[in-house]
């Protein structure tokens, strides 16, 4: 029963992260658009009040006309929307995900001894501390070098790949890749919270009073908010990672993980410079190259026959070898009552015959060719037992012999 509820707090907050991250990242993108896409306005009118930048859009039949305000309008509305619950909203459902997925299950989902061998606490230590330390740096580094925003950018560029580079080498690569990516999610939800809005706020209060605004308030807030949308798409393929374990399980995965996080900055470049009617393909271009680089790298590699007779030899594999494997080193993870886990993985059982063929494609491309499973080798399966598993497969994953 415990897994079972597991299963279900699992789903409900993953559906519930996911709505609420599509909220946030499209207000994001939104505004980003809107405030690139500003044109001056030519009315007298719009002049007096002070409008800066305006929009006309057509949608769902009706016809919109944004207008941005060079400091506030004369008269500050009585329903003013501010937009933050859908960054911390994302945040909290994605740390409770976080939570009930890998820190319950640190020693398997966080651990890898063959990375770094460490005690479930200690796993579950450092992820927290990875989380909060990322923050820190990241905000010292903007408050002490906040006036030059290049050097900011790439000093953060440099620490989050230096990040991702530690979190690779001392945790499984499935978690250094979602961490990695919570990492920059707490930098962003934190740059709302401690930043972004409470200046704001201070713009409207110094407003409403009837006080100078001081500027710094939107310099500081506008130069997170810019940082925020190049985080983005990083974000997003780390938490995407771990149905991909291709990425993941490569030996140089924090390689990937850095050039697949860069192509989704080039690409959002591209689509800000197009907002503002500037059209550069060598953004997008260098951003598919690093994704060029990173297939070429992680391809898989023709394994050579490990033993003489090619497919014939394969074909002699005994199935009650094979089970043999399954039963020391997948079924702790894969059957009706798992000892490692509340519920089967993935649903994914391995215990029968019958289970074994009809996941036969999946075991080759998972413990075979990727060697992703088991998750961290917690079972530690060997390479010889791997090379057994790829040659029943190559020789036809038959039950029978």
């Amino acid at each position: 029963m415990e897994g079972y509820i597991l299963d279900w707090a699992n789903m409900l907050l993953r559906w519930v992260h996911v709505i609420t991250a599509i909220a946030w990242i499209g207000s994001s993108f939104y505004f980003v658009w809107l405030d690139n896409s500003l044109t001056k306005p030519t009315a007298p009118d719009l002049k007096e009040k002070g409008v800066d930048g305006e929009l006309w859009a057509v949608h769902g039949g009706g016809f919109y006309n944004p207008q941005k305000y060079l400091t506030a309008p004369k008269q500050l509305p009585e329903n003013l929307h501010w937009f933050y619950w859908e960054s911390y909203s994302t945040w909290m459902s994605g740390f409770a995900l976080l939570v009930v997925l890998y820190l319950f299950n640190a020693s398997t989902f966080l651990i890898d001894k063959n990375v770094f061998d460490m005690s479930p606490g200690a796993a579950v230590g450092f992820a927290v501390s990875y989380l909060l330390i990322g923050w820190i740096v990241y905000d010292s580094i903007c408050r002490l070098f906040n006036k030059n925003d290049r050097l900011v950018g790439i000093l953060v560029a440099i620490y989050i790949a230096a990040a991702a580079y530690v979190a690779c080498h001392v945790f499984s690569g499935r978690a250094a890749f979602l961490l990695t990516g919570a990492m920059i999610a707490t930098i962003m939800s934190a740059n709302v919270l401690a930043w972004i809005i409470p200046g704001q706020r201070k713009v409207v209060a110094a407003l409403k009073a009837g006080q100078p605004v001081d500027p710094i308030h939107g310099k500081r807030g506008k130069q997170r908010s810019v940082h925020n949308t190049y985080f983005t798409l990083p974000v997003l393929f780390a938490m995407l990672s771990n149905h991909y374990s291709m990425t993941y399980a490569s030996k140089y995965n924090w390689v990937v993980l850095i050039l697949i996080m860069l192509s989704g900055v080039l690409i959002r470049q591209f689509f800000i410079l197009k907002h503002k009617g500037k059209i550069n393909v060598l953004w997008p271009a260098a951003g598919v190259a690093a994704l060029g680089v990173v297939a070429v790298m992680i391809a898989p590699q023709p394994r050579p026959a490990v033993a003489k007779g090619g497919e014939a030899a394969a074909a002699t594999v005994s199935f009650a070898k094979v089970q043999e494997v399954m039963n020391a080193r997948c079924v702790q993870c894969h059957a009706e009552q798992p000892k490692m886990m509340p519920t089967a993985a993935k649903g994914i059982k391995l215990e029968t015959p019958e289970d074994i063929k009809a996941h036969a494609q999946l075991i080759y491309q998972q413990a075979v060719q990727q060697k992703a499973m088991p998750l961290g080798n917690v079972t530690q399966i060997t390479d010889d037992e791997r090379a057994l598993l790829g040659q029943w497969f190559e020789g036809g994953a038959k039950t029978t012999n």
